[in-house]
């Protein structure tokens, strides 16, 4: 990133200019903070990913992690639960606290299997039963 004295914000009324100049001086700072951090809070949440994984594939039978085991972003996992339907399983998980979903993210509240599941060839019996959990910096 370029520093805010290169980011334009000459131009605008004084209020407007005021205003959008201390969004974009938050922005970078808020950026500049996030990236002090980014490589070690990766490490921990992809190291919670990872003992979840391993938690559930030590409790229940017949289940498939989805995706690229390396290449992946740290704090996404998607499982497919064998025989199992994912929207009874979201109520479930809900009903003790878990906050997950099913589908792809970018089709939230769709009531149908993930197309970028399908497309990576999981069978859509299995897909009907995947669930991604996501983790965060609360975890």
């Amino acid at each position: 990133m370029h520093p805010p004295d290169s980011w334009g914000c000459a131009g605008a009324e004084p209020s407007r200019r005021y205003r959008k100049c201390a969004g974009i001086v938050a922005l970078a700072k808020a950026y500049e903070l996030a990236q002090g951090s980014l490589a070690a809070e990766s490490r921990r949440i992809g190291e919670l990913r990872d003992r979840l994984e391993q938690g559930i594939m030590a409790r229940v039978p017949d289940v498939a992690i989805n995706g690229d085991r390396k290449r992946r972003l740290p704090n996404t996992v998607n499982i497919s639960f064998a025989r199992v339907d994912a929207d009874s399983l979201l109520a479930n998980l809900d009903l003790e606290g878990i906050a997950v979903s099913s589908g792809a993210a970018c089709s939230s509240g769709v009531l149908r299997s993930s197309h970028v599941l399908s497309a990576m060839g999981v069978e859509p019996s299995l897909a009907k039963g995947s669930i991604r959990f996501s983790l965060g910096r609360g975890e």
